[in-house]
């Protein structure tokens, strides 16, 4: 639709020679002229969107008999299981890259999230390792410097 009224403003009309529904929009002062065009356009709206629900269902039924939908996945399931045992072991996605040869968006991608931690007063929230830093331990809290206000 936008197309031809950009095209309209130019100057330039359309003339359908083939179908039998009689398509004339050269004239812009003929309001007929335009319907058969809007109706033309809704009808390609209408399937467009009846196009779209079938390629959903057919995506739904095939997952429901246990069919793949899309690409196959070019990651082994031993590398992804490895994978997320290190990540539960607590190695830090760096750390997991290097030793699976994995790329980082596909790390973040196919494992299952980890379960969220309740943090209570009790229990403080752990803290992680750097990587390439072994002087800091997980249970040594972070060291910041703060700027004490004088009272006078």
């Amino acid at each position: 639709m936008n197309l031809i009224h950009e095209m309209t403003e130019r100057g330039v009309g359309v003339r359908n020679l083939a179908d039998p529904i009689k398509v004339d929009s050269a004239d812009p002062a003929d309001p007929m002229g335009h319907l058969p065009v809007v109706l033309l356009a809704l009808f390609a709206q209408m399937e467009r969107t009846y196009t779209c629900e079938r390629a959903v269902h057919a995506r739904a039924v095939a997952a429901a008999h246990g069919r793949q939908v899309g690409r196959p996945s070019l990651l082994h399931p031993a590398v992804l299981a490895y994978a997320e045992h290190l990540r539960d072991a607590g190695d830090s996605m760096a750390q997991i890259v290097v030793k699976t040869g994995m790329t980082r968006s596909s790390l973040y991608r196919y494992p299952p999230p980890r379960p969220p931690v309740a943090v209570t007063a009790a229990q403080p929230p752990r803290r992680r390792q750097r990587v390439g830093d072994p002087a800091r331990s997980t249970s040594e809290p972070a060291r910041t410097t703060r700027a004490r206000a004088e009272t006078p």
